[in-house]
């Protein structure tokens, strides 16, 4: 039996060596997540035992964050806002910056009490169109996802979250079904332009591409969401679109052009520019 401590040692150093930057802490969640215990339980000088079968299952998942794959496909979870997420190939990752949109959601609508119909274009996991629903109890929801291993995931949280009777996911590309009219439309759409997917985080090789690819500039699904907004909000109804780092004004004009009217661009947690916000005429 190897201590829990000797094991986490050699594992940091070994995604340390592979560039990982948060490498002592995802071994500890690597650990904790296979033994079933919380990841507070093995900090530094933890004697904890660890048995033969639950090094080798923990040693498969170092070599696979060594890769770098996610940490979350290999936990099979994470974290948004103030909800566990299922996750795992095939989906996007929910990521921080992307609460910026719950946040906005929350200062538009400060009556929880307010029956929305929210729409959620792209749902992925279902993060932002759950969390909203969870957050507002009368109101309704529906998600539209195209990829079968997303569309899965949603099922799953929307599930576990028990929100089946409010949340209806419709397994299509945004420009099939006939939608709306809604009170607020959410997306986090492709933004990243397509030569510079390469250079990104290698962990960023794993997720889906067509969640993350946006075409030559970055900007193709904003000028497609863009024609199609004023048909699925009610007259007064908002959007909240996440961007990319200095697509504020490109988003913006393009759906200005279309008869929106601009709210403003609404900046996470870093300080950086990440949610437009568009309100239909009326």
């Amino acid at each position: 039996m190897r201590s829990a401590d000797a094991l986490l040692g050699a594992a940091a150093a070994r995604l340390a060596g592979a560039g990982v930057e948060s490498a002592r802490l995802d071994a500890r969640l690597l650990l904790a997540h296979v033994l079933g215990v919380v990841p507070g339980s093995l900090l530094a000088g933890s004697s904890m035992a660890v048995a033969p079968e639950a090094v080798s299952r923990f040693d498969r998942l170092v070599v696979r964050r060594e890769a770098r794959e996610p940490l979350a496909y290999l936990t099979g979870r994470k974290g948004f806002w103030s909800h566990e997420f299922a996750v795992g190939p095939g989906v996007l990752v929910p990521r921080p910056e992307t609460e910026t949109l719950i946040e906005e959601a929350f200062r538009l609508f400060p009556d929880r009490q307010t029956p929305l119909r929210l729409l959620d274009l792209g749902t992925g996991s279902g993060c932002l169109l759950l969390t909203l629903l969870h957050a507002f109890p009368n109101a309704t929801g529906t998600g539209v996802e195209q990829s079968e291993a997303a569309f899965a995931f949603a099922r799953t949280n929307r599930a576990a979250l028990g929100l089946d009777d409010r949340a209806t996911l419709l397994a299509a590309a945004w420009q099939e079904p006939a939608l709306g009219p809604f009170d607020l439309v959410v997306s986090n759409p492709p933004y990243i332009p397509v030569a510079a997917l390469d250079g990104l985080a290698p962990e960023l090789r794993y997720e889906p591409r067509q969640a993350l690819d946006g075409g030559a500039d970055g900007l193709d699904a904003y000028r497609d969401l863009a024609t199609r907004l004023n048909a699925w909000l009610v007259p007064g109804g908002h959007v909240l679109l996440e961007i990319g780092i200095g697509q504020g004004k490109a988003v913006s004009a393009i759906l200005a052009a279309q008869g929106l009217e601009m709210r403003g661009i609404r900046a996470d947690l870093a300080g950086i520019p990440r949610c437009v916000v568009a309100r239909r005429a009326g």
